[in-house]
């Protein structure tokens, strides 16, 4: 039995962080098929564009989607304004959340901002109480080993 049959997996398979061929490809080199096509429609862009474009106008539903999407790309997150209270306590982070529920409600956030927001400082929340666990347990561990320190 030689090496690589030894190193295959059972089902033929190479096992994950082991190449059958390891002098291969080089990371990040693109296809030559690809290179090839990407240069052919590169010299006929142009006439491309002008055809999509004729076809849109003309009414073609597809093409007027594609011409659209290029010129109107899908909507991403907007930037958010928002005055929230101080965050550091519950009774704080329960008026952040109240303040982000009456942005919603008045129209200020839609839904999903909102819900973004008020997991933001859901997470902010768990942070400071694991802080505050953590804080609780040093000192009671301090006063578990003093109290063993002493005789």
């Amino acid at each position: 039995m030689n090496n690589n049959s030894q190193s295959k997996a059972q089902k033929g398979k190479w096992p994950k962080g082991v190449s059958g061929n390891p002098a291969g490809s080089p990371r990040g080199r693109r296809n030559t098929a690809t290179l090839a096509m990407e240069a052919a429609l590169e010299q006929g862009a142009e006439q491309l564009i002008q055809k999509v474009m004729t076809m849109a106008l003309e009414g073609d539903m597809a093409a007027m989607r594609l011409c659209l999407e290029r010129i109107l790309p899908a909507r991403r997150d907007r930037e958010v304004h928002l005055d929230l209270p101080p965050i550091g306590t519950a009774q704080q982070n329960a008026e952040a959340v109240s303040t982000i529920f009456t942005a919603i409600g008045e129209g200020q956030l839609t839904p999903a901002e909102g819900e973004t927001m008020a997991n933001i400082v859901t997470a902010q929340t768990n942070i400071f109480q694991a802080e505050e666990l953590e804080s609780r347990l040093k000192k009671v561990e301090g006063l578990v080993t003093a109290e063993e320190a002493q005789p």
